[in-house]
C-alpha cells in the first residue's frame, strides 16, 4: 500500500500528542508575573517535549520520502512507535507536577529511550521491505541515530545522582537532532541527478 494513509495517521497522532501536551499547562491563578513564573518548569518542560515530537516527526517525514509502498510490519512498528509518542504527555506532565523528581525523571527518559528504538526497529522494517535499500543508501552511517539511545540511558543513570544533569543530557540530545538532517535530502537530489 503506498504511505499517505501512515503517514497522514501519523501526522494526526502526533497533533493530538502537542495538543494533549499544551493543554496540560497550567494556567497562572494570579494576574502577576511571579505567577507566571510558577508556570515556568511546566512550560520548560513543554517545550522539550513538543522539540521533540517535532523532531520524530520531521525524521518520519523525511524517512517517507523515500519509501512508496508500506506492508503490515510497517504498519505495526509505526504504531509501536506511535505509542511510545503518545505517552509524552503523561511523563511530561508528571516531570512538571513532581519539580523533576529522580523517577519521573527516569521515567521520562526511558520513555525516550523507547521512542528511540521503536524509531529505529521502524527503520529495520523499511530495510527489509520495498525501499528500503533507498533509506539505507540516505541514512548511511547514522552517527545520530546510534549516539542518542547511549546518551538517554546515560541521562537515565544520572537522574538518579541529579535530575537537573539529567535533564541536560535529554535536553542536549535534542539539540542534536535539532541541527538540520539533510541526508534524505541530498540523497533525493543525488537520485534525481542521476548520481546513484
Amino acid at each position: 500500500m503506498r504511505t499517505s494513509r501512515l503517514e497522514a495517521f501519523s501526522d494526526g497522532v502526533l497533533a493530538i500528542v502537542i495538543t494533549v501536551m499544551v493543554l496540560e499547562l497550567r494556567v497562572p491563578h494570579d494576574a502577576t508575573l511571579q505567577a507566571l513564573g510558577d508556570s515556568a518548569t511546566g512550560f520548560l518542560t513543554y517545550a522539550l517535549s513538543f522539540v521533540y515530537v517535532g523532531i520524530y516527526w520531521s525524521n518520519h517525514h523525511h524517512m517517507f520520502q523515500v519509501v512508496d509502498r508500506v506492508g503490515g510490519a510497517v504498519l505495526w512498528a509505526n504504531l509501536h512507535l506511535l505509542f511510545w509518542l503518545s505517552l509524552f504527555p503523561f511523563t511530561t506532565r508528571w516531570v512538571d507536577e513532581t519539580h523533576f523528581a529522580a523517577t519521573p525523571m527516569v521515567t521520562y527518559g526511558v520513555n525516550l529511550l523507547m521512542a528511540a528504538i521503536a524509531y529505529y526497529v521502524l527503520q529495520l522494517v523499511i530495510f527489509r521491505g520495498e525501499g528500503g535499500l533507498r533509506l539505507r543508501r540516505a541514512l548511511g552511517r547514522d552517527v545520530k541515530g546510534k549516539i542518542s539511545p547511549v546518551l538517554y540511558i546515560t541521562g537515565i543513570a544520572l537522574a538518579f545522582v541529579s535530575p537537573w544533569l539529567a535533564l541536560a543530557t535529554y535536553t542536549a540530545v535534542a539539540v542534536m537532532w535539532l541541527v538540520p538532517d539533510r541526508r534524505v535530502e541530498r540523497y533525493l537530489r543525488a537520485e534525481e541527478a542521476g548520481q546513484l
